[in-house]
């Protein structure tokens, strides 16, 4: 159960359980481990949009709203903000579901830039959708 003023937006694309592993000796789990999920879920989405290989050229401001736990659901969700000539633009949010709970509240959010690669590794025009 989110709080109903804030809602996800955009399509559920990931979704992962913080361990111990992912976490410092307080047990908030690292900012660059989110972060890397955030990158998972980009790649995921962009890779279906593309129709074929894509790397992370840019990601826009990102600020850390509230702290992942240990054992919290972190739940992902990408929307299609534009499409360019070889370039990909994902609005990502990132949310935790608490743990034994139903309660997700926002994390983060940023913007990635990807960009469609062909087989040699050269960026490539992305087809319309």
């Amino acid at each position: 159960m989110t709080d109903q003023a804030a809602q996800p937006n955009g399509e559920l694309t990931l979704r992962t359980l913080a361990m111990p592993g992912d976490a410092n000796a307080a047990g908030d789990i690292f900012g660059g481990w989110v972060m890397a999920q955030m990158d998972l879920a980009a790649g995921i989405r962009a890779a279906e949009i593309a129709h074929g290989r894509v790397v992370t050229v840019a990601v826009k401001e990102m600020v850390f709203q509230m702290p992942v736990k240990i054992g919290d659901t972190l739940v992902i969700y990408t929307r299609l903000d534009k499409i360019g000539r070889t370039s990909i633009s994902l609005d990502i949010e990132v949310w935790a579901q608490r743990y034994l709970t139903p309660k997700m509240e926002k994390v983060t959010d940023a913007t990635f830039v990807m960009v469609a690669l062909d087989a040699e590794g050269r960026p490539k025009p992305v087809t319309a959708l």
